[in-house]
């Protein structure tokens, strides 16, 4: 076991805890989530039946779950505060600014698993990275990597939640981490119910995804209206602000990892600048991004709303027309609403 956390500390990952599969405590909860429609169009989330709360149904043998977590928050990064302030700014979720985490992290615990089959000879897993049905805050909770906070995220009370998880689903019977279930630390503060722009958190511990601005930029690929559209700012890919606010992050650290640095100056680009990018631009920019995952439609969709979200210019307007002649479906609709917001607000 302490061998196990050598290794993830030399891959690195910032914790390395081990939990058996009994999901049972969350079953009916998840179960009763679904059935209340805050999955929105996020249909697979209810597509797998029980294998997503029951590890050995999704993987026949699994014993056990190894769950680690690493730092992502990128070093010399603009003030998420500072850029969320200027309207005529970008702003994209701190996760999102360097090398797809997906890749990054299945390499590692991929490197893990060899290094323990070289120790303990084959035996049977599978590597997880957001990648399957797996409820990996859950089981990240039991292993005792934190707990899960008001907001929905986990945190841990030493490094906040500016953090990625990742799972292997192993047959091998490991000697399990204590529990770290029901230990929340949250008490009273309810920073990330109050900040949240489209009060997503309707209750502590309870988040509608159809109200999420990290669901509605990355997830929903139709018409966004107002009032949404409209409190949606200059977030054009995912929404840090529950966890900018939470107390506990002020023990965060910045990532050690070198890909998940800044790139093309993400941090704090402009959003005029962005929408000038034609589709060969966005592909080749964000090769290796979990943006690029959204397409370029949606991207555009997005960049729209934040254009219509800060002040009408003559420069503004022209990129808006510049682009409406081209746009179809979702798009079209996006920029009319777009155009009329703006004249409305300031006739140009």
């Amino acid at each position: 076991y302490q061998q196990m956390q050598s290794w993830a500390a030399e891959l690195g990952f910032q914790q390395l805890e081990v939990t058996d599969t009994d999901l049972s405590h969350i079953e009916a909860y998840f179960e009763s989530w679904l059935a209340r429609g805050f999955m929105g169009s996020m249909s697979y989330m209810a597509r797998h039946g029980s294998k997503r709360t029951r590890p050995a149904e999704l993987e026949p043998g699994t014993l056990r779950v190894i769950s680690v977590r690493m730092n992502y928050t990128p070093p010399e990064a603009a003030t998420p505060i500072q850029v969320l302030q200027d309207s005529s700014l970008a702003y994209l979720s701190r996760y999102a600014l360097g090398r797809d985490y997906h890749k990054v992290m299945r390499k590692k615990l991929q490197k893990l698993a060899d290094k323990m089959a070289a120790e303990v000879g084959e035996f049977g897993y599978r590597v997880f990275v957001d990648s399957a049905p797996v409820m990996e805050k859950p089981l990240a909770e039991k292993a005792g990597l934190g707990w899960i906070g008001k907001h929905t995220n986990l945190i841990n009370k030493k490094a906040g939640s500016w953090f990625f998880l990742g799972e292997i689903y192993t047959d091998l019977p490991l000697p399990v981490t204590p529990s770290g279930l029901n230990q929340s630390h949250c008490g009273s503060c309810s920073a990330c119910m109050t900040v949240c722009p489209t009060q997503a958190i309707i209750a502590p511990y309870e988040l509608d995804a159809r109200l999420c601005i990290s669901y509605l930029t990355i997830e929903y690929d139709g018409f966004i209206a107002d009032p949404l559209a409209s409190q949606l700012g200059n977030r054009i890919y995912g929404c840090d602000d529950c966890q900018l606010v939470c107390p506990w992050n002020r023990f965060s650290k910045v990532s050690e990892e070198a890909d998940f640095a800044v790139r093309h100056g993400l941090d704090r680009t402009a959003l005029l600048d962005l929408y000038q990018w034609n589709e060969a631009q966005f592909l080749e920019r964000f090769q290796g991004s979990p943006v690029r995952r959204i397409g370029y439609q949606r991207w555009l969709r997005n960049l729209t709303i934040g254009l219509a979200n800060g002040e009408a210019s003559g420069a503004v307007h022209a990129a808006l027309q510049g682009r409406l002649a081209e746009a179809e479906g979702v798009l079209k609709e996006q920029i009319d609403w777009a155009l009329a917001k703006l004249r409305l607000q300031d006739p140009v």
